[in-house]
């Protein structure tokens, strides 16, 4: 069963991303129709919400947040869902949520998956000797003992392969070299593209990183084996590997690679992480804010998805510090096992399921924590006409871009038609260091962070604390 949630998690990962909408700055008031009492009640937000973001960006709360968080990557660096780590690092936030005043912490279980990677290498034995850098993608299955030796056949699309007979594919190994246009269309190759090989017959299958930009860097990443086809090896090279793999072929060269990965896989338990500041005035509502806390295995997860943890923890610290409750509970989550499939989502939106009445909106940032720019919002009509109500508060952070799967954890509930919304950010080079050794306290720049955590924070006590219910659309089916 949980094998079946991990996969269904992970394709709503690959079906939901990325998905093209457009960027509302100012919207056409015209298409809504609010009462005007809504419209006053956000408006006298004004110096609330001036008071949060002061008190984060200019009177400290923040430099501590980055000062703590910057501490945090160093310490622990990446943590793979179902490591020991990763449980020190949970506990670790547990701990200094509560050094910071915040007592109302919960965890519950999750069975997360704990894939870990050995050796891994790859090596071109013809038409000439060279090492070529690999990451092998998570779940992948390991080779015999001795390797796999095998000519490689380069592809540059699906189609591409399936145009070539089983006899043409069978006993090699199929590199994809397949050209970035969006994460969204080209991520396929990397989770599908090994089972897919497999079925012509390929013993193992090797993917051109999924980013737009490399300077010799594998990213790793998540991969889906299908059951009715055999499980082979599957990894990510660079983009000037597989580019000359390519052109090799293309000049006619027989390509020989020799490929040795090794990996173990079971199952461990960890935990969400869930700390509330409990509403004044109906508690049982709830306003989440969320990221998760764990990473692949290279790098720091810094972007990936520490910057988004730790701006949704703040978000209670903060309100605890300046004594504000909001009607509704405001409830961060810190999810666990978000990279393997939104396993930790999965399972709390399984234990909760009879609670999503109660959910009055849900917010989450897993694609960067750059200079902010306002949100991407999932919902009805009016739901979007009072979230960009809401950011006319935060101008010039007050862009609205309207996408039915705006997040990744948080897709499983606004699938059931919970309204939400992820952090709009300067994020272009996000995939530039994605899932690779490149995910970095480096890559993030400190005023940004603070400036994230302040207007995620003052726009989530908004949201909790207004009158007024977030309007949802039908319920999903």
């Amino acid at each position: 069963m949980l094998t079946e949630m991990y996969i269904l998690g992970f394709f709503l990962v690959l079906t939901l991303i990325n998905i093209d909408a457009a960027i509302i700055t100012r919207y056409d008031e015209s298409e809504c129709n609010l009462d005007p009492q809504i419209v006053r009640d956000i408006a006298s937000y004004k110096n609330v919400t001036q008071t949060i973001m002061d008190e984060i960006k200019n009177k400290g709360l923040g430099q501590i947040m980055f000062e703590q968080f910057a501490a945090f990557l160093d310490k622990f660096g990446a943590r793979p869902s179902g490591t020991e780590t990763l449980e020190k690092a949970i506990d670790h936030m547990i701990n200094l949520t509560r050094a910071h005043g915040v007592t109302d912490v919960t965890i519950e279980e999750v069975d997360a998956p704990h894939w870990v990677r050995g050796h891994e290498s790859v090596s071109m034995i013809s038409p000439r000797e060279k090492n070529i850098a690999v990451i092998g993608l998570g779940s992948s299955v390991s080779t015999p003992k001795e390797g796999i030796t095998a000519e490689a056949i380069v592809v540059q699309s699906f189609q591409e392969l399936d145009q070539k007979t089983n006899d043409a594919i069978k006993g090699k190994i199929v590199v994809y070299d397949v050209p970035y246009i969006s994460y969204g269309e080209t991520v396929q190759y990397r989770s599908q593209g090994a089972s897919k090989a497999a079925k012509k017959g390929a013993v193992a299958s090797l993917v051109r990183s999924i980013t737009p930009f490399s300077i010799y860097s594998p990213h790793t990443g998540a991969q889906y084996y299908d059951d009715r086809v055999s499980k082979i090896p599957a990894a990510a090279v660079t983009h000037e590997d597989a580019d000359l793999l390519y052109r090799l072929q293309n000049r006619g060269e027989k390509i020989i690679l020799k490929i040795k990965m090794f990996s173990t896989f079971d199952m461990k338990k960890s935990r969400n992480t869930i700390i509330d500041v409990k509403g004044k005035d109906n508690p049982d509502k709830v306003v989440i804010v969320s990221g998760h806390i764990d990473s692949w295995d290279v790098g720091q997860g810094a972007m990936d998805d520490g910057g988004g943890m730790i701006i949704s923890w703040l978000a209670p610290i903060a309100l605890h510090h300046l004594n504000l409750r909001p009607r509704r509970t405001l409830r961060a989550i810190l999810w666990t096992a978000e990279e393997p499939g939104l396993v930790g989502a999965q399972a709390y939106l399984s234990k909760h399921i009879n609670e999503l009445n109660n959910i009055d909106f849900v917010m989450e940032s897993d694609e960067g924590t750059f200079k902010p720019r306002g949100l991407t919002v999932a919902g009805s009509k009016e739901a979007q006409c009072i979230i960009a109500e809401v950011l006319k508060l935060f101008s010039p952070i007050d862009n609205l871009k309207e996408n039915d799967y705006p997040g990744s954890d948080i897709n499983l509930i606004i699938n059931k038609g919970v309204p939400g919304a992820s952090l709009m950010n300067d994020n272009e080079r996000y995939f530039w260091f994605h899932h690779s050794e490149g995910d970095t306290l480096n890559v993030l720049n400190k005023t940004d962070v603070i400036d994230c955590a302040a207007f995620w924070t003052a726009a989530s006590y908004v949201i909790a604390d207004m009158k007024e219910d977030i309007p949802r659309k039908s319920k999903a089916v």
